[in-house]
């Protein structure tokens, strides 16, 4: 089969920087060249129109179309138009889109075109509690109106998704997935206690909670370390062009002491970091299926985590992981408190999430399934 990606990210050093999103969607072609199918991906937002090849899969960069009023247009038509060439030389049978911002809204491509719902715009500020753009939910309801096909990576996301736009379309739950081959435990956890977040600095995804959750464990735990790795982001609620600025004072003098922001790693670097952990936080309220949270998983790491919605699609409380609500402070601290305390725990914990992503995330099943949807489509 000849499955091509439409997306404005990609990892990769030539395409720029690229959040879950473009990761989800490497982990998926990748997994579908090792079934020995063509991929390619079509990345739009790029400086430059270009073509390169790497790992068996082709990515085409597109340069966006710049007039003022008339750019999204124009680029969708370009896109199209790209499409279209590809489909007519037989280089792509199906195209999949992301749901974010409803890029596909007015695209007519000759071939079939599915959406895989990731949090689109309008999920995101609805789990926010803030305003969407009336723009934006126009256009994200109008791509997923049209669609041949829609998969969600959790049934939280898809079951919202429907209730926010009204579909009554038929929604496919195929989850996230990794390269498990490239996420081996090592088992070298630091000496120190050492906490880790990994992903974007953002309220969303609960920064603005850590530190009073850290403040209380360094009560208990004066040498504990908090290790933050990721993008900093700003804040649309404070207008701050910083999350990690309105973090800082919110640590208590003593706790801010063992706090290292490190910024962004490489992709390839993020599991060393993981490794070496003690214990993984992701204390967000705002998801679709998160790969981090995976990653951490497949690395055999014990993990405290929201309990909001997509939640328990991922992590079996008291299983595989801890779930509390990122407000409950004093819980949030006690659940880590006790895994720090408690290394059998850890390992228990750590044993059965890898057990879980390799019988769940794995990309190989994730990209079984996904084809398995594609051939719904073809002719």
């Amino acid at each position: 089969m000849k499955i091509a990606f439409l997306t404005p990210e990609y990892p990769n050093k030539k395409t720029g920087k690229s959040g879950g999103l473009g990761t989800s969607i490497l982990n998926l072609a990748t997994g579908l060249v090792k079934l020995g199918h063509l991929v390619s991906v079509l990345v739009y937002q790029q400086k430059k129109d270009t073509i390169f090849e790497e790992d068996g899969i082709t990515v085409y960069q597109i340069k966006n179309i710049k007039i003022k009023g008339l750019s999204l247009l124009l680029t969708q038509q370009k896109v199209q138009r790209l499409i279209n060439k590809l489909y007519a030389e037989k280089k792509l049978e199906i195209v999949e889109a992301p749901d974010w911002t409803g890029f596909t809204a007015f695209l007519r491509p000759k071939c079939p075109l599915v959406i895989r719902l990731n949090g689109s715009d309008t999920y995101f500020c609805h789990l926010d509690k803030r305003p969407v753009k009336t723009k934006n939910k126009f256009l994200e309801k109008r791509a997923l109106q049209r669609a041949d096909g829609i998969i969600s990576v959790s049934q939280f996301t898809a079951d919202v998704t429907k209730k926010l736009f009204d579909l009554k379309t038929q929604i496919t739950v195929i989850p996230n997935s990794i390269d498990i081959a490239k996420f081996q435990p090592k088992n070298i956890e630091a000496a120190d206690a050492t906490i880790l977040y990994f992903g974007t600095l953002i309220r969303k995804k609960g920064l603005l909670e850590l530190p009073f959750i850290f403040n209380k464990i360094n009560k208990t735990h004066p040498n504990a370390k908090l290790i933050l790795i990721g993008k900093d982001s700003g804040d649309k609620q404070t207008g701050s062009n910083s999350t990690w600025e309105l973090m800082k004072p919110l640590f208590a003098g003593e706790a801010f002491k063992n706090v290292d922001y490190l910024g962004l790693v490489t992709y390839s670097k993020i599991s060393e970091h993981i490794d070496k952990a003690t214990v993984c936080v992701f204390p967000t309220f705002a998801e679709a299926l998160p790969v981090s949270w995976i990653e951490a998983m497949a690395l055999k790491k014990a993990i405290v985590a929201s309990n909001i919605g997509w939640a328990p699609e991922v992590i079996d409380d008291g299983l595989n992981g801890f779930l509390v609500h990122p407000t409950n402070h004093k819980v949030y601290a006690e659940k880590i408190t006790k895994l720090l305390n408690n290394a059998a725990l850890r390992q228990s914990f750590g044993g059965a999430a890898r057990k879980k992503v390799e019988e769940t995330f794995a990309m190989e099943e994730v990209a079984k399934q996904s084809l398995n949807f594609y051939k719904k489509f073809l002719k």
